[in-house]
Protein backbone atom coordinates (compact mmCIF):
# COMPACT_ATOMS: atom_id res chain seq x y z
CA UNK A 1 0.00 0.00 0.00
CA UNK A 2 0.99 3.23 -0.87
CA UNK A 3 -0.96 5.85 0.82
CA UNK A 4 0.06 8.61 2.53
CA UNK A 5 -1.68 11.41 4.17
CA UNK A 6 -2.18 14.42 2.29
CA UNK A 7 -3.93 12.22 -0.64
CA UNK A 8 -6.37 14.22 -1.98
CA UNK A 9 -9.55 13.46 -3.76
CA UNK A 10 -12.72 15.08 -5.38
CA UNK A 11 -15.89 14.32 -6.67
CA UNK A 12 -18.71 16.43 -8.56
CA UNK A 13 -22.32 16.96 -8.80
CA UNK A 14 -25.29 18.39 -9.82
CA UNK A 15 -28.23 19.01 -7.99
CA UNK A 16 -31.36 18.20 -9.71
CA UNK A 17 -34.81 16.46 -8.52
CA UNK A 18 -33.10 12.78 -7.92
CA UNK A 19 -30.69 14.28 -5.17
CA UNK A 20 -32.82 16.35 -2.98
CA UNK A 21 -33.77 16.20 0.62
CA UNK A 22 -37.35 15.18 -0.88
CA UNK A 23 -35.91 12.76 -3.00
CA UNK A 24 -34.14 11.23 -0.09
CA UNK A 25 -37.40 11.38 2.51
CA UNK A 26 -34.76 13.00 4.54
CA UNK A 27 -37.24 16.47 4.20
CA UNK A 28 -39.89 18.12 2.06
CA UNK A 29 -37.66 20.81 0.44
CA UNK A 30 -36.34 20.53 -3.36
CA UNK A 31 -32.80 21.56 -2.11
CA UNK A 32 -29.89 19.52 -2.13
CA UNK A 33 -30.35 16.53 0.44
CA UNK A 34 -27.93 16.18 2.72
CA UNK A 35 -27.75 12.13 2.39
CA UNK A 36 -26.83 12.63 -1.05
CA UNK A 37 -24.26 15.53 -0.37
CA UNK A 38 -22.78 12.99 2.64
CA UNK A 39 -22.50 10.14 -0.16
CA UNK A 40 -20.52 12.73 -2.48
CA UNK A 41 -17.98 13.31 0.09
CA UNK A 42 -17.37 9.78 0.52
CA UNK A 43 -16.85 9.23 -3.19
CA UNK A 44 -14.30 11.72 -3.31
CA UNK A 45 -12.72 9.86 -0.42
CA UNK A 46 -12.66 6.44 -1.38
CA UNK A 47 -12.32 7.24 -5.37
CA UNK A 48 -8.90 8.95 -3.71
CA UNK A 49 -7.43 5.98 -1.77
CA UNK A 50 -8.35 3.43 -4.43
CA UNK A 51 -5.23 3.90 -6.72
CA UNK A 52 -2.91 3.04 -3.42
CA UNK A 53 -4.79 0.23 -2.91
CA UNK A 54 -3.45 -3.65 -3.57
CA UNK A 55 -5.55 -5.38 -5.92
CA UNK A 56 -8.40 -7.08 -4.30
CA UNK A 57 -8.37 -4.27 -1.65
CA UNK A 58 -11.14 -1.50 -1.31
CA UNK A 59 -12.41 0.48 1.86
CA UNK A 60 -15.34 0.71 3.92
CA UNK A 61 -16.97 3.67 5.29
CA UNK A 62 -17.12 3.52 9.19
CA UNK A 63 -17.46 6.84 11.05
CA UNK A 64 -18.84 10.12 9.64
CA UNK A 65 -19.07 13.23 11.83
CA UNK A 66 -20.40 16.40 9.34
CA UNK A 67 -22.42 19.41 9.14
CA UNK A 68 -24.76 20.63 6.39
CA UNK A 69 -23.99 24.10 6.70
CA UNK A 70 -25.78 25.70 3.86
CA UNK A 71 -29.05 24.80 1.50
CA UNK A 72 -28.28 24.29 -2.16
CA UNK A 73 -31.26 25.05 -4.87
CA UNK A 74 -31.60 22.66 -7.37
CA UNK A 75 -29.49 23.23 -10.99
CA UNK A 76 -26.52 24.53 -8.87
CA UNK A 77 -23.15 22.58 -8.94
CA UNK A 78 -22.06 20.73 -6.07
CA UNK A 79 -18.89 19.08 -5.61
CA UNK A 80 -16.95 17.26 -2.65
CA UNK A 81 -13.26 17.34 -1.74
CA UNK A 82 -10.84 15.10 0.44
CA UNK A 83 -7.86 14.76 2.00
CA UNK A 84 -6.26 11.49 4.01
CA UNK A 85 -5.24 12.86 7.61
CA UNK A 86 -4.30 9.80 9.14
CA UNK A 87 -3.27 6.28 8.19
CA UNK A 88 -3.23 4.17 11.12
CA UNK A 89 -2.87 0.59 9.13
CA UNK A 90 -5.52 -0.32 8.17
CA UNK A 91 -7.93 2.84 9.61
CA UNK A 92 -7.73 5.68 7.58
CA UNK A 93 -8.84 9.20 8.46
CA UNK A 94 -9.90 12.26 6.20
CA UNK A 95 -11.07 15.36 6.19
CA UNK A 96 -14.22 15.90 3.91
CA UNK A 97 -15.79 19.19 2.66
CA UNK A 98 -18.53 20.18 0.15
CA UNK A 99 -19.14 23.25 -2.04
CA UNK A 100 -21.43 24.64 -4.32
CA UNK A 101 -21.01 27.46 -6.59
CA UNK A 102 -21.40 30.01 -3.61
CA UNK A 103 -19.03 28.31 -1.11
CA UNK A 104 -18.73 26.31 1.69
CA UNK A 105 -22.10 24.19 2.20
CA UNK A 106 -20.61 20.87 4.74
CA UNK A 107 -17.39 19.71 6.21
CA UNK A 108 -16.49 17.18 9.01
CA UNK A 109 -14.75 13.95 9.31
CA UNK A 110 -14.71 10.63 7.59
CA UNK A 111 -12.80 7.33 8.55
CA UNK A 112 -12.48 4.25 6.38
CA UNK A 113 -10.93 0.92 6.71
CA UNK A 114 -9.22 -0.84 4.16
CA UNK A 115 -10.41 -4.47 3.47
CA UNK A 116 -10.03 -7.99 1.55
CA UNK A 117 -12.53 -7.90 -1.25
CA UNK A 118 -13.77 -11.83 -1.04
CA UNK A 119 -12.83 -11.70 2.99
CA UNK A 120 -15.16 -9.02 3.62
CA UNK A 121 -17.96 -10.08 1.02
CA UNK A 122 -17.86 -13.69 2.38
CA UNK A 123 -18.00 -12.71 5.98
CA UNK A 124 -21.19 -10.41 5.09
CA UNK A 125 -22.86 -12.77 3.09
CA UNK A 126 -22.52 -15.38 6.12
CA UNK A 127 -25.58 -13.09 7.67
CA UNK A 128 -27.68 -14.58 5.08
CA UNK A 129 -27.20 -18.48 6.64
CA UNK A 130 -29.65 -20.04 9.08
Amino acid sequence: MSLEVGVRGRADDLVNETNTAAAACSGALMVYGTPYMIALMEKAAWTSIAPHLAEGESTVGTKLDVSHLSATPMGMKVWAESEVTLVDGKRIELSVSAYDEKGLIGQGTHERFIVTDERFLAKTSRKLEG
